[in-house]
This record gives structure tokens, sequence and C-alpha cells, in this order.
């Protein structure tokens, strides 16, 4: 690997660690967000904090984060595969295990988003985490499961498509990075129901 590349990997881990909703809700909000909720630093405990506007802001910056380097890494620089996959990564990570918040972070989802963005023109990998997370949310009520629907399902497609083995190798860290945010909330059954179909009949027995 490229000294460039190094740097990059570096770059996008900082970054990636930058906890910018725990920042946002103390500086806006003067609130320490991890009082809230699960107690995580990440932007749905801006939302429970009472900040409306201050959560979209905390949501913009964890999508942020993941794509400048990832990006510089994909397109200026045009770094081989491997290297973009670890850049890509390393940003997810940084937001995961943050030296800001001694090694512990955030759920990583936004911040995967981000670094999917930064992959672009690969617009295939966004869709599909998209997608998947997507069909996730509206069938399981754990938020958890829903989360791993996206990298789960994402993967079996790649791998069933024969894709190129680093976007499985990416999608397959992207998976144990999120599983290993999200594992206590994993051990609770996910919840299996279509979300719409549930909420119009609670509507319907409240009506």
């Amino acid at each position: 690997m490229s000294y460039v590349a190094l740097l990059l990997v570096v770059g996008a881990f900082c970054l990636g660690a930058c906890p910018f909703s725990l920042w946002i809700g103390q500086k806006f909000l003067g609130k320490d967000i991890r009082e809230y909720g699960d107690g995580n630093p990440g932007a749905t405990n801006v939302f429970r904090s009472g900040g409306h506007a201050s959560g979209w802001l905390a949501v913009f910056m964890d999508v942020a984060k993941g794509v400048p380097f990832v990006l510089l890494a994909h397109s200026f620089f045009v770094l081989s595969e491997a290297a973009v996959m670890v850049i890509a990564v390393s940003a997810i990570a940084g937001h995961s295990f943050s030296p800001f918040l001694h090694f512990k972070g955030g759920k990583s989802v936004a911040v995967t988003f981000g670094a999917l963005l930064g992959l672009l023109p690969e617009a295939d990998l966004l869709l599909l985490f998209t997608v998947f997370t997507c069909i996730g949310a509206l069938l399981m009520a754990n938020h958890a499961w829903a989360v791993m629907t996206g990298p789960t399902g994402s993967l079996i497609y790649l791998l069933v498509t024969g894709a190129i083995y680093w976007q499985s190798l990416f999608m397959l860290s992207v998976l144990v990075l999120l599983w290993m945010k999200h594992y206590t909330d994993l051990k609770a059954s996910p919840g299996l129901g279509v979300r719409p179909v549930n909420w119009m009949r609670t509507r319907r027995l409240k009506a």
C-alpha cells in the first residue's frame, strides 16, 4: 500500500472518529446525548434529546464524514480497489471505535451510507445497501435486525451474481462491524411482520 493510501486510511479513520453528534448535542442543546435513549453517541439520540434541527444536522455530519477520503481515493487518486476498500472500512471503523470516546462509538449506519456515497460512481453498492435496509425496516420491528438486513442481503446478492471480489469483501467487513455494534440488540427477536400493515391495524384498533 502506497504512502498516499496509508495517509488516506489514517485520515478516514480520524474523521470517522469525530463524534459530531455528541458535539452538536453539547454545542446547540447543552446536553450529553449519551444520557438519552440507548446511550449511543449518534444522531438518533440528538433527536431524542429534543433537538429536531440539531438531529438532522447530526445525521448530515455523520453521513458526510464517511465521504471525503473514500471519494479522494476512488475518484482523485484512483487507487486500487483493495486500497479503496480499506479506506472505506477505516472511516466506518473510526466511527465505531472512536479514540475520542475511549474507543467506543455509534452504531455506524449513517457513516456507512457516507462511505458508500464516496464510492460513487459504483452506485450499485449504495443501491443494494439502501434497498435491503429498507426491506428490513419494513419487515422487522427490531431496528438492529433491520440494519443487518442491509449488509447481509447485499453480500448474498454480490456472491450470487459473482461481483468483483473487493465489493463482496467490503460488504463482509461492513457486516462484521455492524454486527459488533448491534450485538446486544440482536439477541432479541427480529419481530417479523409488515410494519405498515401492523401500523394500520394499530390505528384501526385505536379508532
